[in-house]
């Protein structure tokens, strides 16, 4: 359809996982709602997500897996719409899934189950997607309250506008800062964003060594000011990556010192005098490839001048090597950004909006959910929850 004028009750802009899930909601409410997106294809990130299995949402959701200005925000629409809220809509679709750990739920199949899962509740209520469209004005409608959208296909006009376009990550599938834009036009504040969940890159000597070791894993705790993770940290060729420094990016800015314990469930010093005394001619990297890879341990150690027999070792070399692999000090150059980041940090103020409703406080009739918010969730299907949970929230009001 090249002409899409005409009167709705709801526009919704961003056909992802929030835009997707308020439409479907609002118009089982018997509203007359429209999406609009100007990619060639809905839900792009959640068909890519979770390795292509979408970590949908997650066992232990809890507002402390969120950051935002404001702590407290995210409260209300998680409390009202939770994790058994929307496992109860995958359940009733036959979708499979399955907890990877630590309450991570992940599609058995395709993350694809879950983006026709949306389409499909947007087709039974008589929600229409519209893709390949632009926006090019939004204007607030003086008279009767409304919005007005001109778009590469038509004028559009609505009772109620909801704001669903995401954040700046990974731009190759079609992310802008439309939402940012929107907000700011109709006066609402919106925070710097900088990429989070996103790997560190590393430039000084280090560098070598990660590129050597790319491809290689350990578990680690990872600390970041006064936030930690314990769990898998992946070396990469221009970096470090894996679950562990993705979630302490979020938390990281740039200058700050990033402390990681490479031996987390061990205490080297005392590991390392016990075995001198039952195997004093072990080499140190043998003894040290009970935890690490041989080739891990080879490189660390070669590039922090340890070397030789455990026999050699006195206490005081013991603990200077102990203290290196618990409490590794470095400072990334930086980040991959949002070429690779799964989210963007920052976004419209909450105190702007409506913790219950998602409206924004001094435009009424004009909504924001999802990532364009200053809500984001930990690694492990806390993003989409936000998701779901904000979308439901709007579209009960919408």
């Amino acid at each position: 359809m090249n002409d899409i004028s005409g009167q709705y009750d709801v526009v919704v802009l961003g056909a992802g996982a929030a835009g997707l899930m308020c439409a479907a909601q609002a118009a089982a409410r018997g509203r007359k709602v429209v999406v609009l997106d100007h990619a060639n294809k809905a839900g792009k990130k959640i068909l890519m997500s979770g390795g292509g299995r979408c970590n949908f949402t997650n066992y232990y959701i809890e507002p402390n897996r969120y950051l935002c200005h404001n702590p407290h925000f995210c409260k209300s629409a998680l409390s009202r719409y939770t994790q058994w809220d929307f496992i109860a809509l995958v359940d009733k679709h036959g979708i499979p899934y399955h907890d990877k750990g630590e309450g991570e739920l992940f599609c058995d199949n395709k993350s694809s189950d879950i983006l026709n899962m949306l389409l499909d509740e947007c087709e039974q209520v008589g929600a229409e997607i519209f893709l390949d469209t632009e926006i090019v004005e939004v204007s607030a409608e003086q008279d009767t309250q409304g919005y007005r959208l001109q778009t590469s296909k038509g004028d559009v006009n609505c009772e109620s506008l909801v704001v669903a376009t995401g954040g700046l990550s990974i731009p190759t599938l079609g992310a802008t800062g439309f939402g940012y834009k929107l907000a700011e036009q109709f006066g609402l504040k919106v925070y710097d964003t900088r990429a989070g969940l996103v790997p560190f890159t590393i430039t000084d000597q280090f560098k070598q060594v990660c590129s050597e070791l790319s491809g290689s894993s350990c578990r680690v705790s990872i600390c970041c000011g006064e936030q930690s993770f314990s769990t898998d940290m992946l070396f990469t060729h221009r970096g470090l990556s894996g679950p562990a420094v993705l979630q302490i990016s979020s938390y990281w800015v740039p200058g700050m010192e990033v402390s990681i314990d490479l031996l987390p469930e061990t205490d080297l010093a005392q590991a390392l005098r016990s075995a001198q005394h039952e195997h004093p001619k072990q080499a140190l990297k043998t003894f040290l490839s009970q935890w690490l890879t041989q080739k891990m341990a080879d490189k660390l150690l070669d590039h922090w001048g340890f070397s030789g027999q455990l026999s050699e070792l006195n206490g005081e070399q013991m603990d200077k090597i102990a203290t290196q692999f618990h409490n590794w000090v470095l400072i990334p150059s930086g980040t991959e950004g949002y070429r690779t980041a799964e989210v963007t940090l920052g976004g419209v103020d909450t105190d702007e909006v409506s913790s219950k409703t998602m409206e924004a406080k001094k435009q009424p009739g004009l909504f924001f959910i999802g990532e364009v918010l200053d809500v984001t969730g930990h690694l492990g299907g806390f993003n989409f929850q936000w998701a779901w949970s904000s979308a439901w929230a709007a579209a009960q009001v919408v």
